[in-house]
């Protein structure tokens, strides 16, 4: 992932050999990616021992302990989840519907498979009124999330899925967020090494059509949202039709989104007031 650069002083020339071995490691952004390990490296010696994780593979986030996401860092450790870029679409879609109905009390925002709360924090930054609850089954993932998340007043919650919800917000989430894991098992090989060695198995694969969480998810949305909620989940473009019919099949009405900018894509669905049992044509 691209992070956001930042100014450094270093001279041309220190930068050019860190940016030649990362170029030949295969790292597509080197010059960035030099410019943010030079200005965020706590000596020469830690530069040397950052520059040289980089190039085995670690990601660049993991190293600078912190992730560039709707225009703030976002703590990241290592093993955690990275927020990408593309997600940022799942946290605008979000707060479009929050400003769009003002309501009383605060709109309930839950972000389910929360990794770092990067989602949670980020709609709890743009929109302050809102309650965020934050949810992951991973110990590692908890840990960081509340990093992120209790500062901006939201709470963080360990299980699996809804399970790890207060029964008390059943029915009463106005936004239900959702970054579940939605790559195809047999894919995983496939990915980009730094996400395979170094971000968690449970956080990418999403069974063998890579859909098993958003049918999980699409099958409990309804007790959960409030009669104007909406659940929306992000997916790939290839997968964005079937996720679509999943979510159409638990009885909410759908649209999808996507942005080519950020190479995102999300289902959105919303419940009709009125609606909790019956499929919404």
């Amino acid at each position: 992932m691209m992070m956001r650069t930042c100014e450094s002083t270093a001279a041309p020339q220190a930068l050019a050999p860190i940016v030649s071995a990362l170029r030949a490691a295969g790292c597509v952004f080197a010059e960035d990616e030099a410019l943010l390990l030079v200005a965020e490296a706590p000596d020469s010696a830690g530069l040397a021992e950052w520059v040289d994780r980089r190039i085995s593979g670690m990601p660049l986030e993991h190293i600078l302990g912190w992730a560039d996401f709707c225009g703030d860092r976002i703590a990241v450790d290592p093993g955690v989840f990275v927020p990408r870029r593309r997600t940022e679409l799942l946290v605008q879609q979000a707060v479009t519907l929050l400003r769009d109905r003002v309501s009383s009390p605060p709109p309930i925002v839950v972000d389910l498979c929360c990794g770092s709360g990067a989602v949670g924090t980020a709609i709890a930054r743009l929109h302050p009124a809102a309650e965020v609850h934050s949810a992951d089954i991973d110990p590692a993932a908890v840990n960081c999330a509340r990093r992120n998340v209790d500062p901006v007043g939201g709470r963080v919650y360990q299980g699996d899925l809804f399970g790890a919800l207060p029964p008390a917000l059943e029915g009463r989430v106005r936004i239900l967020a959702v970054n579940a894991p939605y790559v195809p098992t047999e894919a995983l090989r496939t990915m980009p090494r730094e996400a395979r060695l170094y971000e968690s198995r449970a956080a990418l694969d999403g069974g063998g059509d890579g859909l098993d969480f958003h049918r999980r998810v699409a099958a409990q949305a309804l007790q959960w949202l409030t009669p104007d909620g909406h659940l929306l989940i992000e997916t790939s473009g290839q997968q964005a039709e079937r996720t679509s019919a999943i979510v159409a099949e638990a009885g909410l009405t759908v649209r999808t989104v996507h942005d080519d900018e950020l190479d995102g894509t999300v289902v959105v669905g919303s419940l009709r007031r009125g609606t909790r049992t019956q499929a919404v044509s």
